[in-house]
């Protein structure tokens, strides 16, 4: 673009070119009138336009951009007035600035939407998650309280099933603040050396029982040494419980659940995966998101507090790794992740 004085010596130039050309169909009118015509109406001319186009247009032009960096506060760099007057057009920096402006705020208010929205599905559903337990325990105490005459029997039954209501709720309570610490760095992840065969084999045992209702086989494959991976032992055996538990809870009957352990390069590649009813695409892209389910219906008759997910990927990002999901419908899930080998 032409700077103020480029382009008042431009349009001087047509003006005094227009101007002799008139003065030129004249009678008596010879070079040197001409020439001195031209001369002086693009000195007079260029000299005009220039104080116009600085002082009316250039110099307001140029306190409004001011007002737009004032606006900015700090969030894109100042361009100097010199670099405005003599080297760029104004107007065009001006509409540069407005629309990289306008974009920002854009984007902002997008990500000020989206948080809010999260926000006010984070608070619903975890309104929704305490209040199911607080009520089922709060509707035994009363009836018992209501009732105090009522068979022992009875009335053991349902203290038992305020006090398993109470303990979900104290899952629920306990995964929301591994969650809250997770994320804010307040737990450390302890890497040590971990061979993770021993590791799989014992968290297999403590689900036998699990398995065994179920008719489920528990297999182990990959790797024929020692799995040595650089892990905190602890959250990785969260991990790993979460999601064999899982294949368990959601699996057929008479299912697999399979854990292989693979070797990379400079990692070991862990991939747990069942043969159960599978997940349907939409839901995979949400599916570790805090409190969302699947099947609604089928969660709440397994238990849980719906955090797990949440918990198994803020622990693997924590590792400094990714956790992807792979589910195709009656065929079954895959969880895999990679960790560092020790």
């Amino acid at each position: 673009m032409l700077s103020p004085r480029y382009l008042s010596l431009l349009l001087a130039f047509v003006i005094a070119g227009v101007c002799t050309s008139f003065l030129s169909f004249l009678p008596n009118t010879d070079f040197t009138i001409l020439f001195v015509c031209f001369i002086s109406a693009f000195i007079f001319g260029s000299a005009v336009i220039y104080f116009a186009l600085d002082n009316l247009v250039f110099k307001e032009v140029n306190k409004l951009y001011d007002r737009i960096k004032q606006i900015k506060k700090k969030n894109f760099s100042v361009i100097p007035r010199k670099q405005l007057i003599e080297k760029e057009n104004p107007i065009e920096l001006l509409k540069e600035e407005l629309n990289s402006y306008v974009t920002t705020k854009e984007d902002e208010v997008k990500e000020l939407k989206k948080a809010a929205k999260y926000r006010q599905e984070f608070l619903a559903d975890v309104s929704h998650e305490l209040k199911t337990p607080i009520f089922a325990a709060q509707g035994f105490v009363h009836t018992l309280l209501d009732n105090p005459e009522e068979d022992p029997e009875i009335r053991k039954r349902f203290l038992e099933k305020a006090a398993k209501s109470l303990d979900g709720l104290d899952i629920l309570v306990k995964d929301l603040l591994t969650v809250s610490q997770i994320e804010t760095g307040a737990i450390k992840i302890d890497k040590r050396a971990l061979d993770l065969k021993p590791l799989v084999i014992e968290i297999f045992e403590q689900l036998e029982a699990k398995a065994k209702a179920k008719n489920i086989e528990l297999k182990l494959i990959g790797h024929h040494g020692p799995v040595l991976v650089k892990a905190d032992y602890q959250r990785i055996s969260q991990v790993l419980v979460n999601l064999i538990d899982n294949g368990i809870k959601y699996g057929h009957q008479d299912g697999k659940v399979t854990v292989h352990l693979e070797e990379k390069k400079k990692a070991f590649l862990i991939m747990v995966k069942d043969n159960g009813p599978g997940i349907p695409a939409e839901h995979l892209p949400r599916l570790f998101e805090r409190f969302y389910r699947v099947d609604k219906s089928r969660a709440k008759m397994s238990g849980g507090s719906g955090l797990g997910l949440s918990i198994v990927k803020h622990i693997i990002q924590a590792h400094n790794s990714k956790i992807a999901v792979f589910s195709k419908v009656d065929k079954g899930t895959s969880f895999q992740f990679k960790l560092d080998k020790a």
